[in-house]
């Protein structure tokens, strides 16, 4: 297998729908080894709608490259209550990256 299976996870803020399911945002993604790329990538957002999007924002960085530009993006086009948790889970995501990697 080619892939890296790595989580990020964030607190969610209060009063958001999602926070019934899940105190804990969590975005996971397929990573391939060799190039850092994020081959699929999916959250904990209680829609399938916004699942597909984060999916949609994320997919085809590299984070050989770092993890600002998908931060920025995710603050540039999801406009919801979860904003802050998303883009805190993305580093913790790539803190994890960061590790396997070493």
């Amino acid at each position: 297998m080619n892939t890296y299976f790595i989580a990020g996870h964030a607190r969610l803020p209060s009063g958001m729908a999602a926070q019934n399911m899940y105190e804990i945002l969590t975005i996971t993604a397929e990573i391939d080894k060799k190039y850092g790329v994020i081959v699929e990538a999916n959250c904990t957002l209680a829609t399938e709608h916004g699942r597909k999007f984060i999916n949609q924002l994320l997919k085809g960085y590299s984070l050989r490259d770092g993890v600002d530009e998908p931060i920025e993006t995710i603050k540039a086009h999801y406009l919801g209550k979860a904003g802050n948790a998303l883009a805190s889970a993305m580093k913790d995501l790539y803190k994890q990256y960061q590790i396997q990697k070493n």
